[in-house]
């Protein structure tokens, strides 16, 4: 029998939604005031969820310790109190929380205790954006 286990985090961070392929006008018409040059930031809350046997010794799913430490070190050292914009990740993507609920995904798929279902993170009290892995199509293929 399966189970699953979801675990909250929080951090802070900024960013500017501009893309390189468009002109001035054509950024502010796509992404408003989320293209203000100096940016803007979010309290971002990080919603992961795993699946997997309960181990019948510990009659957990994982070691919450051991995925806090996983998140600490690979997901709130890297992204709280940090301009998305700057990171290697978003050098080639435009910082959007779906692209970063997919780079939380990836982050997240390499936590080796169990299985990791989905992704879900909220930006606003009004966005949030899931992500669970999988093939996605690429653009003019929907």
């Amino acid at each position: 029998m399966k189970a699953y286990l979801s675990r909250r985090y929080h951090f802070s961070a900024s960013h500017r939604l501009h893309s390189e392929s468009y002109d001035a006008a054509r950024n502010r018409e796509v992404y408003g005031k989320c293209n203000n040059p100096h940016g803007h930031g979010h309290n971002y809350i990080v919603q992961v969820t795993f699946s997997g046997a309960v181990d019948p010794v510990t009659g957990m799913v994982c070691n919450l310790g051991d995925l806090d430490a996983f998140a600490r070190a690979n997901l709130l050292d890297r992204f709280d109190h940090t301009n998305l914009n700057t990171l290697a990740c978003f050098e080639n993507r435009v910082s959007t929380t779906e692209n970063l609920s997919m780079e939380i995904h990836r982050i997240f798929a390499e936590f080796p205790a169990a299985h990791l279902e989905r992704v879900h993170v909220e930006e606003t009290s009004n966005n949030s954006f899931d992500s669970a892995g999988g093939q996605v199509p690429t653009a003019g293929t929907l």
